[in-house]
């Protein structure tokens, strides 16, 4: 097997495993356990990148403003998206999660219309509109609109959109990221320990464990996609995104027993069917490029 399809799975199966290990941490507010992350992700980084001896681009980016404001932003939305998905996991919505990241291709054609003026194709058009169809379901079904999945889609896919542009990799990038958060998460931690609230006083040594565990379980998979996805064609990387939701969509009905009925399930497969009308039309895309290019 392609080594690129290797890394790039992995990292969506970790990824869709996700709600299992923050489900370990149900008893910590959504807030704290993302502060936790922030800074047990920043250690993890910088002893990688000490390992790797990689700290050369430190002094390039702080004579950059411009890029340290996009970082900044993109610190922003990384950690609301952090925020939104623990919080829904820990609330028993692994289910919307799921419809967030698999609504996430559909939502960056979008994106990409409204802000960066590129002309979507017509199968791209159609995926779209399928996927609407299926939200407008699910929120009548639901008696709303499905938030948490239309927030975790927009800011990751805005995030993506920075990044796409960024000036760094993703191993800097993210440890940029966790540096511009951190000293607000250590207030908050020091706050906590400050007051007797905080889950190191007052939890055991197990819960402390895992929140530790929470700096590799965010830094690993994003080395083994950035390592998959040097190695494999866009059009491979965006269908084996689809595993990471699947997975938890999976873990949503057989693990955590959400409700899912006959009828809010065609919700689910009118999205499903718009990622086949978008996987087929990239692969169809792609395939003609390479014609194009041989002859």
């Amino acid at each position: 097997m392609n080594p690129g399809i290797v890394y790039s799975l992995s990292a969506y199966l970790i990824w869709g495993l996700f709600p299992l290990y923050f489900k370990q941490l149900s008893l910590v507010p959504a807030l704290e356990v993302v502060m936790h992350r922030t800074v047990w992700s920043l250690l993890f980084v910088l002893v990688v990148l000490l390992v790797l001896k990689r700290w050369s681009w430190m002094r390039a980016v702080v004579r950059q403003p411009k890029v340290l404001g996009a970082f900044a932003l993109s610190a922003l939305l990384l950690s609301s998206n952090w925020l939104i998905y623990v919080w829904a996991v820990q609330n028993q919505h692994v289910q919307e999660t799921s419809l967030g990241y698999f609504i996430l291709p559909l939502v960056n054609v979008a994106m990409a219309y409204v802000l960066l003026k590129e002309r979507p194709r017509r199968g791209q058009w159609v995926a779209v509109g399928v996927a609407c169809m299926g939200v407008l379901w699910l929120t009548i079904q639901g008696g709303r609109l499905p938030w948490i999945a239309i927030l975790l889609a927009l800011t990751f896919g805005v995030y993506g959109l920075l990044r796409k542009v960024a000036a760094l990799g993703p191993l800097e990038g993210l440890t940029l990221e966790t540096m511009m958060l951190a000293p607000l998460a250590l207030v908050y931690m020091g706050v906590g320990l400050r007051s007797g609230n905080s889950v190191l006083l007052q939890g055991d040594w197990g819960t402390n464990l895992w929140l530790m565990v929470g700096g590799p379980l965010t830094a690993i998979p994003l080395l083994l996609f950035a390592a998959g996805a040097r190695r494999i064609p866009l059009t491979t990387l965006g269908i084996l995104q689809y595993s990471a939701p699947t997975v938890q969509f999976i873990l949503s009905v057989v693990v955590f027993h959400e409700p899912i009925n006959s009828t809010r399930m065609w919700g689910f497969i009118l999205i499903w069917a718009a990622l086949v009308v978008y996987s087929l039309e990239g692969l169809h895309n792609s395939r003609q490029a390479r014609k194009q290019l041989s002859s």
